[in-house]
């Protein structure tokens, strides 16, 4: 009886899960890596704002994406509310997400933190987005930047 009783709630909760996925706005999304529970706390700007350079923050936010890898997928830059953006990477190379998702609503879970990317990195990503030699010897100066390390994505169709 105790077995059925402990299939009986697992059975009910994974309803539950279900019947909050679907009942989102009726949207339908795409999920790119590990699966995680969305929470309320901590989707917006402030999730970063409060960050200093070697702080790592545990987290999640949601933004639109406005530029991804056209190599493979493998990165993306999501516009926060505030104009702000962040640059982020996928945990361990373990997924990557369409090439053609720019445009469109994410949500993503993993490690915020704030960064000093190099010259040569912010010429490497230029570069994978399709910047031209013009816009590479452009980039003079190491800059500050929002980054996430995710480890799951959302992603609205």
């Amino acid at each position: 009886m105790k077995l059925f009783n402990t299939l009986f709630v697992v059975s009910l909760s994974l309803c539950a899960i279900h019947i909050s996925y679907a009942q989102d706005k009726n949207k339908t999304h795409s999920l790119f890596g590990n699966a995680f529970q969305q929470s309320e706390n901590g989707k917006g700007t402030a999730v970063f704002e409060s960050l200093k350079v070697n702080d790592t923050l545990k987290t999640q936010f949601s933004g639109r994406i406005v530029e991804v890898c056209q190599a493979k997928g493998c990165w993306m830059k999501v516009d926060l509310q505030d104009g702000n953006q962040v640059f982020v990477r996928f945990k361990d190379y373990g997924f990557f997400v369409p090439t053609d998702a720019a445009g469109k609503n994410v949500m993503a879970n993993g490690k915020a933190f704030l960064e000093e990317m190099s010259v040569d990195e912010q010429r490497h990503y230029a570069e994978d987005a399709g910047a031209s030699e013009d816009e590479l010897v452009k980039i003079t100066s190491p800059k500050r930047t929002y980054r996430f390390e995710a480890d799951g994505v959302l992603i609205e169709n």
